[in-house]
């Protein structure tokens, strides 16, 4: 199993204190948020360079870590067109230095469903996918030339909420430089809730060429939707047939553990790793 872990969930510090933090926790890899996580670097527009990324890649490399992904959480729907400009630059500069950090992928998520809901009432989802669309393109294009990923995450309430509406994207901007980054709590609904299973296996289905990779946490749900995240395990992500399903069509994607403090990571990871062994063991039992 290649877990990885969210850095900045050990919180902002020096890189290679970090580095040495994510070692003991028993990672071998992380996903970065530059500005998130590392303390004694100024990582801000600009900034980035050949050599940075070098030396950010040195000092987990010396832990025994590396850089699985750079996450780099813009908001491609924002209603500032300037604003906007400025997040697409900020990606685009991830994008450019992502193999210098030693990865080859930067993930995003897809900005509110109900972006332009008080700009405009009747066509505000027609406003927010177009706008999306256009931002994902230019960025798909970026991510072209340098020989990289742009891992897009779907969530429940976001523009991209659905495995359909992926799929969609992926049709409307056919570069092979978009990947899915899947999470599947961030992407349960309601209505998935009485048939995980089912909810799952159409992800897989539908996308699984495209996952490139996956964020792991729990939650419990409210009635009215609402989430809240807690130790993996003690939720009610059906984890043993999550994990099925990844061994089955994507047995070496790299995981990043999330959704906990720092304290929690022992016991979410040493419930993952003991879900992953035992389905290991049952599809080889037949």
């Amino acid at each position: 199993m290649k877990q990885s872990v969210l850095s900045h969930i050990y919180g902002k510090q020096p890189v290679a204190d970090l580095g040495a933090r994510v070692a003991a926790g028993g990672f071998t890899g992380v996903q970065l948020a530059l500005a998130k996580a590392i303390s004694d670097i100024d990582t801000r527009n600009g900034r980035l360079s050949p050599g940075m990324g070098n030396y950010i890649a040195e000092q987990f490399q010396r832990q025994g870590v590396r850089v699985a992904v750079l996450g780099c959480y813009i908001n491609p729907v924002h209603p500032d067109r300037e604003e906007r400009k400025q997040e697409i630059a900020r990606f685009k500069e991830h994008l450019r230095y992502a193999r210098d950090f030693g990865c080859s992928m930067v993930a995003t998520e897809t900005g509110s469903f109900d972006t332009y809901q008080q700009l405009d009432p009747e066509h505000y989802i027609d406003k927010g996918w177009n706008t999306l669309r256009d931002t994902v393109s230019e960025l798909a294009e970026e991510a072209d030339k340098w020989g990289v990923h742009m891992a897009i995450e779907p969530v429940a309430v976001h523009t991209v909420h659905s495995a359909e509406l992926m799929a969609r994207l992926m049709e409307e901007v056919p570069s092979s430089a978009i990947g899915m980054l899947f999470d599947p709590c961030n992407m349960m609904k309601p209505d998935y809730v009485g048939d995980q299973q089912g909810f799952l296996r159409q992800v897989f289905e539908l996308l699984a060429d495209r996952i490139i990779l996956i964020h792991a946490k729990d939650i419990t749900m409210a009635a009215n939707g609402s989430k809240q995240e807690c130790v993996a395990g003690t939720g009610m992500l059906d984890y043993p047939y999550f994990f099925e399903l990844l061994q089955q069509y994507k047995p070496h994607i790299d995981i990043s553990l999330e959704g906990v403090v720092s304290e929690q990571l022992p016991e979410a990871s040493l419930y993952m790793r003991q879900i992953w062994q035992q389905t290991e063991q049952r599809l080889r039992q037949g």
